[in-house]
């Protein structure tokens, strides 16, 4: 949706759907958890599209797997949590952890416009 209150909107129609359809314990769990889920409205409007992804999280683990399936069989499970953990540290040592996957600077902004004016 286009903004918090159009997302609530849609959310309380789907909640009433279920309802409908006696399907509460649905219903009761999109009602309990809707304001964790639309979180992200909080943040810039530059950020939604970035928090609302998992892509640099699927990029690693399609690397781990990727790199697992080569080796085939592992001897233990010490030997596979040795394999992602090496393949971790070469990532958060490597390009990837100097890349910036979200510009901060309207969030501190904001956060300085909000404390300024308590101030």
């Amino acid at each position: 949706q286009e903004n918090r209150r159009a997302a609530q909107e849609k959310a309380d129609a789907v909640i009433a759907d279920l309802r409908a359809q006696r399907l509460t314990r649905a219903a009761d769990l999109i009602e309990e958890s809707i304001d964790e889920t639309l979180t992200y409205y909080g943040f810039p409007d530059s950020h939604w599209r970035k928090i609302r992804t998992n892509n640099p999280l699927e990029r690693i683990m399609k690397e781990i797997r990727r790199r697992t399936r080569v080796v085939g069989a592992f001897p233990d499970g010490q030997s596979c949590l040795n394999l992602a953990a090496a393949r971790l540290r070469h990532i958060a040592a490597g390009k990837w952890s100097a890349r910036k996957y979200m510009n901060m600077a309207p969030l501190y902004q904001e956060q300085h416009q909000t404390h300024g004016a308590v101030a």
